[in-house]
């Protein structure tokens, strides 16, 4: 019988190639494991990082300031939700006293913080969940204890505040506002801004009123929560747009929409379930 030898070599070439793929393809997977594995330790040890940053409070990372908040409580204040409506008054006046840091965290928790941890949906409620809304602290000198004076911009996924510009900026958001004292004399002002284009790319012209509405939420928990803690605010409107988006720093497309001047309050404002009582009687004609 007739054996062609050309048939064994060539089957000894492709045992070879079969070979060299088997041992590039183990290569392969080895060197995939091996940058996996660097990759767990590098993202396990900034978790470790960050969680030693968040108990120390302040963090300078590529050239930025970052201050962990004091985790928002459920029981600060010592109101009740239907005391806290009552009492709730806009108030223009407040004493050369700064407020804490526990305070403002929880007034920004009101404001725009995560109270659903499996959709990160926000303490306001937002058409569609899309979030438009920004928001930022003007601190002033002395206005919030432990806490440099600067722009803060509020990250609501991590309760921390990221310092946006150094220093005193209160008196130009005061005159940028129409020089309307209350904005110079509070402690801290938070501003709100939106980023229409977040709502409007989903629901059309029609996103404009809903950011106006979700604004107005975020507004009042902040009245509410205030108030709950003994401070004092007051929702402002009258401002100039262009001058507040310079003095924040923001893009032109980050519109200002409320400045709420925050201070320990010179007076407060009470009310008697009573007093309501005989009110709304007396309207009976009773």
């Amino acid at each position: 019988m007739f054996v062609n030898p050309l048939k064994h070599i060539w089957v000894c070439y492709d045992l070879s190639k079969l070979k060299l793929v088997l041992n590039l393809i183990v290569i392969g997977v080895v060197v995939l494991a091996a940058v996996g594995s660097i990759l767990v330790v590098m993202k396990f040890t900034n978790l470790i990082s960050l969680n030693t940053v968040r108990t120390n409070g302040t963090l300078g990372m590529n050239n930025e300031t970052i201050v962990y908040l004091p985790l928002p409580k459920f029981k600060v204040g010592e109101l009740t939700v239907e005391e806290a409506i009552a009492f709730r008054r806009s108030i223009r006046e407040y004493k050369n006293e700064p407020i804490t840091l526990l305070q403002l965290s929880q007034i920004l928790w009101a404001a725009q913080g995560i109270t659903n941890t499996q959709h990160g949906f926000r303490a306001a409620p937002s058409a569609g969940a899309t979030y438009p809304l920004e928001i930022y602290v003007v601190v002033k000198e002395g206005g919030v204890e432990g806490l440099a004076a600067g722009i803060y911009h509020y990250d609501p996924y991590t309760h921390s505040l990221r310092l946006v510009r150094k220093g005193d900026f209160s008196n130009d958001l005061y005159e940028a506002s129409l020089e309307q004292p209350w904005v110079r004399d509070a402690a801290v002002n938070i501003v709100i801004t939106a980023i229409y284009e977040r709502t409007t790319g989903r629901y059309g012209e029609r996103g404009v009123r809903y950011v106006h509405i979700e604004v107005g939420h975020a507004g009042q928990n902040i009245y509410l929560e205030a108030t709950n803690l003994g401070l004092g605010t007051v929702a402002i409107g009258a401002f100039y747009d262009d001058e507040v988006r310079k003095i924040l720093g923001v893009q032109p497309n980050e519109h200002p929409l409320y400045i709420m001047p925050i201070g320990v309050p010179k007076w407060q404002y009470r009310i008697t379930e009573e007093e309501i009582h005989e009110f709304i009687l007396r309207n009976r004609g009773g």
